[in-house]
């Protein structure tokens, strides 16, 4: 029996089932021809054995005699015969039966192979035929689609090498513009620092006086603010001194009031010298008050001015620190302008903000 084929089948396994359909339709053939003929080959054997039984008009006793006994061999022989011959019948036809199912079965798989709905002797040329014309079909479009590939794969090659050369060429170019740009930029920055060294050399002794004068009146301006804030404490540290002599001065004075009121009280009276006296007392209480008040703020605005001349001091020292390392930067040319620049700025924060800090 022969395999099953399907559309996904190969050209080769569509041949190779094709050769065994072909194979087993001779076979089938030429089995149908034996059985055909095997009934006409044996009637002849039946005539020549049945010749003998003719009879003669003429025949001995002994002649008939021996033809009896023929005659029982061979009806003994055609009976075995016809025994063998109706084996070989029955068997034939056991076969017949199986080929012929086989047939059928191998008709219906074609037909439901290739949705036949009837199968005609000529079916299998048909299909044959139409498989054929298929694969050269199939052949011609794989031959104009490998030719229309190879043509597009060569087109695509061309383009590729196109844009390679395009693409070297550009990258060739870029290259050299970049040496051009980068030779011309490195003669421009030469230039320029050269330049600027030049003015940096006629500016620096310009740069370093003025620079200079600006600390110079920073510091001056700052001595006078100290100036100014020494006199003030000083005059007040005056003041505080009076007014502690005051203070110091105000029990004698208030024994002396106390006296003089007493030596007045005695002329006026004793009641009016009395009610003076507590008057004067408090007045003397409320002033010695006034003046304790006074000199505890005094005290305390002293001790305060100590702690903003320190912290004062403390500014300067880190102001003029930061003067003196700015002017070395400025100096040494790092950056002339805006090292002056900032310079002054700090110099004049300083002076405009001496209470930052506190």
């Amino acid at each position: 029996m022969t395999k099953k084929v399907s559309d996904r089948n190969t050209k080769a396994e569509l041949l190779e089932a094709y050769q065994e359909l072909a194979q087993e339709k001779n076979d089938l053939e030429t089995q149908i021809k034996q059985l055909s003929s095997t009934p006409k080959e044996v009637k002849p054997i039946s005539e020549e054995k049945t010749k003998p039984m003719t009879p003669t008009p003429v025949v001995q006793k002994p002649k008939m005699q021996q033809t009896i006994d023929h005659l029982l061999l061979l009806q003994t022989g055609f009976g075995s015969a016809i025994n063998e011959l109706s084996e070989q019948l029955t068997s034939e036809a056991i076969k017949l039966g199986e080929l012929r199912q086989n047939v059928t079965q191998e008709l219906q798989q074609l037909a439901e192979l290739h949705d036949l709905e009837t199968v005609e002797d000529d079916t299998l040329d048909t299909l044959v035929q139409r498989y054929e014309t298929s694969a050269k079909t199939f052949d011609q479009e794989l031959s104009l689609r490998r030719e229309t590939l190879e043509q597009e794969f060569q087109e695509q090659q061309k383009a590729w090498q196109k844009e390679q050369e395009e693409y070297q060429r550009t990258i060739k170019e870029r290259n050299e513009t970049y040496k051009k740009s980068r030779s011309r930029d490195q003669e421009t920055y030469n230039y320029n620092l050269e330049l600027q060294r030049n003015i940096d050399s006629d500016t620096y002794s310009q740069t370093q006086k003025t620079l200079y004068k600006q600390l110079e009146d920073l510091q001056k301006e700052q001595e006078k603010q100290w100036s100014e804030r020494e006199k003030t404490i000083a005059e007040r540290e005056k003041l505080y001194a009076e007014v502690k002599a005051k203070v110091a001065e105000f029990p004698q004075k208030l024994e002396d009031n106390i006296k003089r009121g007493k030596d007045l009280g005695r002329n006026i009276g004793n009641y009016q010298a009395k009610i003076k006296s507590d008057l004067l007392a408090k007045e003397v209480e409320g002033q010695k008050q006034y003046y304790e008040l006074r000199v505890k703020s005094l005290i305390e605005t002293i001790q305060s001015q100590d702690t903003r001349l320190q912290t004062l001091s403390k500014q300067l020292d880190s102001a003029l620190k930061q003067v003196q390392d700015l002017a070395v930067k400025a100096i040494e040319g790092a950056s002339n302008v805006s090292s002056f620049q900032a310079v002054k700025e700090i110099a004049l924060e300083q002076a405009k903000n001496p209470n930052k800090g506190k």
